[in-house]
């Protein structure tokens, strides 16, 4: 019984550091962790690790966005996964930078990615795990936020927030969605660390 595990973004180097793939850095940071790559392949960038005996799939779609769920369909049924075996890893405008929320199931908050999701596998109940990318930006400004890069200052943040999204992940394969929603929940709130 493997698991899944999606990280959303745009594929394309003027999308790289973009807060909108943030799904994407998170895969690296996990990937990188485990001394593998990911290799391109049908709809999705692709790469296989074991965490204590579990078989888990990597995919970072290369569909862009707003077809996901074609990359998801896909993989879900290549590799025979349960739903409750599949987590995605989205950005989120509506959490401050450096907070992450995993759910069991819920809406797509205007996501699209999640949106092309639910329609591609016909429900939503599939855990997510959203990493908050704050909102800092004027009225009508918010697809170039989204698809603008990190400040220096978020900058220097970003591999604490990685490593923590990476913690969650391995809490999720490692103990269930219900515990790791517990831990990484309670942390949501303030995760970066204190300044000096």
């Amino acid at each position: 019984m493997g698991y899944l595990i999606t990280g959303l973004g745009n594929i394309g180097a003027e999308y790289q550091n973009t807060r909108h793939n943030i799904g994407f850095m998170v895969l690296d940071c996990l990937a990188k962790e485990f001394g593998t790559s990911f290799v391109s392949n049908r709809y999705a960038s692709v790469a296989e690790i074991s965490i204590r005996g579990r078989k888990v799939t990597l995919i970072k779609p290369s569909t862009y966005m707003n077809l996901s769920g074609k990359a998801v369909n896909y993989w879900m049924k290549e590799k025979k996964t349960e739903r409750e075996n599949l987590l995605v890893i989205s950005d989120d405008l509506a959490l401050p930078l450096g907070t992450i929320r995993m759910r069991k199931q819920g809406s797509e908050g205007g996501h699209n990615g999640l949106k092309s999701i639910t329609e591609s596998i016909g429900r939503n109940d599939y855990a997510r795990l959203r990493v908050g990318i704050g909102d800092n930006f004027s009225k009508g400004s918010q697809i170039n936020y989204v698809l603008g890069t990190f400040r220096d200052e978020e900058r220097k943040e970003l591999p604490f927030i990685l490593e923590r999204a990476v913690k969650a992940i391995e809490a999720f394969i490692t103990m269930g969605p219900d515990r790791a929603m517990t831990i990484c929940n309670a942390k949501a709130a303030q995760i970066l660390p204190d300044k000096e």
